[in-house]
């Protein structure tokens, strides 16, 4: 047997997917609602599903992925096919959206900078 075929193994075998992964029903729920504002707002806006995706810089696939709530989605693309639609994220005024962030920010860094567990007490007086 030689050295690679013991050690090497495929690319395709080290980088599958899980077949199925868990969501909560809550998540496929506001996912089903973003898909339709996103649908909606594409509609509204007279727009094609291949010019939506140009404009995104993504696939028509991966639109047609993200317009039926496909949990697999990069969340950067779904966020900006739905800025192209008109779908305010987070009620999403510009100002409201930077005050947020900048607030949240600043909680982050009184925070300390990891979560760690608490340390077991060792009762040892016997």
């Amino acid at each position: 047997m030689l050295y690679w075929d013991v050690y090497v193994r495929p690319l395709g075998d080290m980088m599958t997917k899980p077949a199925h992964r868990a969501h909560s029903r809550q998540n496929l729920e506001a996912l089903e609602v973003l898909a339709q504002m996103i649908r909606v707002g594409r509609l509204d806006r007279k727009m094609s599903a291949q010019e939506m995706a140009d404009r995104a810089g993504i696939s028509r696939p991966l639109l047609r992925r993200i317009e039926n709530a496909d949990p697999g989605c990069a969340i950067g693309s779904v966020f900006e096919v739905a800025v192209l639609a008109g779908v305010r994220l987070w009620g999403g005024e510009p100002d409201q959206l930077e005050s947020q962030r900048s607030a949240l920010s600043e909680k982050l860094s009184l925070l300390p900078q990891r979560a760690r567990k608490p340390k077991r007490i060792i009762h040892d007086d016997f």
